[in-house]
């Protein structure tokens, strides 16, 4: 790294040079040659930027070229190469000039995290994981095409729809108290399911309650009391280490979501033309966002979100009863209760500086601070949970947000590991039975509907998730809380 008055700049791979605004902050600056509207941003060490795949800088230029767009492109440090946006990517539009993209949400709309707490620890856990395990690859469905046991109409599916985790709570697939720990109570306003395709219902209405592939999963995890590193907010939240067990859900809106993001991708391609939009990217394809094209798309894209908002519901009540059915006890004595869930591939219109601003998020979580009004009464002195997934074979974090964060990152963060490796190298390089026999050995159970599967989402694909989480805390965008150590895990 050189330095040229007093400011850091980087000589990457690709021959691109990034300046360094601290160790935590690089930034490509917007210039006429590239057409960059403002400034790209990464949030990285040097090492994580060095390491990162030349699609990301690329990506992320891209998105500063889009019309509307405000103070900065920006990508967090678990970034990789995307569809369109970066994956870990967020970008403010605008709601007056700006535009929407299905890109910078991507197609599994409203993949989000969620953490259920317990009462109980790993002694109790332990001589039962292997009948919990079972019981719970049993009650949950995985896999590519899987079915849920909720059955649904047109007419209840449209329910679904608009109400999100309000329907399930209504089917008594949990708790009320349960909406006081989601993102917006588990339904975001706005969604219109006149906007949606019967392709996209087809696909999506008998997945409910169902894991889906690919990175998703379903997590046992300890939480020992030397990974607790904010004890008060720990507390708050109902984790109090003592190797208390967890269980994190990874999933979103599955078919559904993926057809609703085809269906207007195609759309898009005919309106840039109409509205005399260019893009960097055809997988960029947007439209303004107070165009007709672009309301009906945020509206589909609202339906999916409170799909998934309810599929991950659904899980938790399936959670709860395998539970109850392993150690003969309600959930409610085992202490189960939703400590938060948060998506992280979305577009929501917040209000910042700037103005109202489209937001969107892709693979990246918001991260509200403490005292922020969007949060549910119990999280306002705290700050929001952020719940980020590493490998299977490491560990996840509970981290909280900060007003650096609002101040910085339009609220947002990074999502997970992020991977380092394609699908399809992981598959060359290793087999889903040698890490299931490898994980079993160090104490963590998998079940998967696929071996190939497994494969893929060996920890060798991925970020050092530690890395990844202290260059977030450092930057001051999130604190970290806890780490959670898996002991057993779902995959479809």
């Amino acid at each position: 790294m050189d330095r040229e008055g007093g400011v850091g700049r980087m000589k990457l791979n690709t021959g691109m040079r990034v300046n360094r605004i601290t160790d935590e902050v690089w930034e490509i600056p917007a210039t006429e040659k590239t057409g960059m509207l403002v400034p790209a941003r990464i949030y990285a060490t040097s090492a994580i930027l060095q390491s990162m795949d030349a699609g990301v800088f690329e990506q992320v230029t891209n998105v500063a070229c889009l019309p509307g767009i405000k103070r900065y492109a920006l990508c967090m440090p678990d970034g990789h190469w995307g569809y369109g946006f970066p994956i870990g990517g967020v970008a403010a539009f605008d709601v007056r000039s700006g535009i929407i993209s299905p890109g910078g949400v991507g197609y599994d709309v409203n993949c989000g995290m969620r953490l259920i707490r317990t009462d109980l620890t790993q002694e109790d856990v332990q001589p039962h994981l292997d009948r919990l395990m079972t019981e719970l690859f049993r009650r949950v469905p995985a896999g590519v095409g899987a079915s849920g046991f909720v059955r649904l109409n047109r007419s209840s599916f449209e329910q679904v729809m608009t109400n999100g985790a309000r329907w399930c709570i209504e089917q008594g697939f949990g708790w009320h108290r349960d909406l006081e720990a989601m993102e917006e109570r588990g339904c975001i306003t706005g969604a219109d399911p006149s906007k949606v395709s019967d392709q996209a219902v087809s696909r999506g209405i008998n997945q409910l309650g169902t894991l889906g592939s690919g990175n998703h999963y379903l997590e046992v995890q300890v939480v020992a009391s030397d990974r607790v590193f904010d004890k008060e907010t720990a507390s708050t939240w109902g984790i109090t280490g003592h190797d208390q067990i967890v269980v994190m859900v990874h999933c979103g809106s599955r078919g559904f979501g993926h057809q609703v993001a085809s269906d207007y991708l195609k759309v898009f391609e005919r309106a840039m033309r109409r509205y005399g939009i260019s893009v960097k990217d055809q997988q960029l394809a947007c439209a303004p966002f107070t165009s007709t094209e672009g309301q009906d798309y945020f509206s589909a894209m609202n339906c999916a979100a409170n799909t998934a908002f309810a599929n991950r519901q659904v899980i938790t009540h399936q959670i709860r009863e395998a539970f109850a059915a392993v150690f003969g006890r309600s959930a409610e004595e085992m202490g189960m209760e939703l400590v938060y869930d948060v998506a992280h591939n979305i577009a929501k219109v917040e209000r910042y500086p700037e103005g109202e601003l489209v937001v969107h998020r892709k693979g990246s979580t918001r991260a509200l601070g403490p005292g922020s009004s969007d949060l549910p009464p119990g999280y306002r002195t705290t700050g929001q949970p952020v719940i980020c997934g590493g490998s299977m074979e490491t560990g996840s974090y509970l981290l909280v947000g900060t007003q650096k964060a609002v101040r910085d990152t339009f609220a947002s963060t990074m999502h997970g590991a992020g991977r380092t490796m394609s699908r399809a190298q992981a598959k060359k390089t290793v087999r889903g039975e040698q890490i299931q026999k490898q994980m079993k050995q160090r104490g963590i159970l998998v079940k998967a509907v696929s071996m190939s599967g497994l494969a893929e989402e060996a920890g060798i694909a991925y970020k050092n998730i530690s890395e990844v989480v202290e260059t977030v805390d450092r930057a001051g965008i999130t604190k970290t809380v806890a780490e959670l150590r898996p002991i057993g895990n779902i995959k479809g």
